[in-house]
């Protein structure tokens, strides 16, 4: 069963594209009022994030394992006249291709329930934290067993069928995380929580690093 989130989303992007148009309020909440000369936006999709931190940010790096993407996001990029402002980069959340205290605005939502294992989510976590200037901060977010879908109160793996229009189904690898899960991860990182939340089925983190 395919469930590498790279493979996954190659397959799925042009339609999943099409389905996240709009930005999530607790990004617009996030934002507000916030500013920074670099932005990052760590599993960047299609874009719909990014663009909100281009009108916050000087620039904006846009970071993505899946290079059919990172094509959705330069073409909403190009229509939405945001495109000289965000550099987009094929990479892994957990390895990011970003330097050391170089952004000081950062959203990662919806992208570290797809890594794995574990180690791999604590790993991106201290990743996020090292990039972060002082005074940085940045908003993190994961799908969560609050939920109305799962009826469960552990943190577990899974897969969710992404259903293509032809009616093939493409399966994606989630953890899906316990609030409390959430928050360990969080605290057993680099990073320093400055508010957590459970919103809509996800965790919220507003975080700053790298705490010494």
């Amino acid at each position: 069963m395919e469930t590498d989130p790279q493979s996954t989303y190659d397959r799925i992007a042009a339609h999943f594209a099409k389905t996240r148009e709009y930005a999530w309020p607790e990004v617009e909440s996030f934002l507000d009022g916030r500013s920074a000369t670099r932005a990052l936006d760590v599993g960047c999709g299609n874009g719909r994030h990014a663009e909100l931190l281009a009108a916050r940010a000087e620039s904006v790096v846009g970071i993505d394992l899946s290079r059919a993407l990172l094509r959705e996001a330069a073409t909403r990029a190009r229509e939405r006249d945001f495109a000289d402002a965000l550099d987009l980069v094929h990479g892994d959340a957990a390895a990011l291709p970003i330097a050391d205290d170089a952004v000081g605005l950062a959203t990662y939502v919806a992208t570290l329930h797809h890594l794995s294992p574990h180690a791999a989510r604590v790993r991106s976590l201290d990743e996020l934290a090292r990039v972060l200037a002082p005074g940085g901060v940045a908003l993190v977010s994961a799908w969560s067993t609050a939920h109305d879908r799962f009826d469960r109160t552990e943190g577990f793996d899974t897969t969710v069928d992404w259903t293509l229009p032809g009616g093939e189904t493409v399966p994606r690898y989630y953890h899906v995380y316990a609030p409390d899960e959430f928050d360990a991860d969080i605290d057993n990182s680099r990073l320093s929580v400055v508010e957590s939340t459970v919103s809509s089925g996800n965790c919220y983190a507003v975080v700053t690093g790298p705490r010494p």
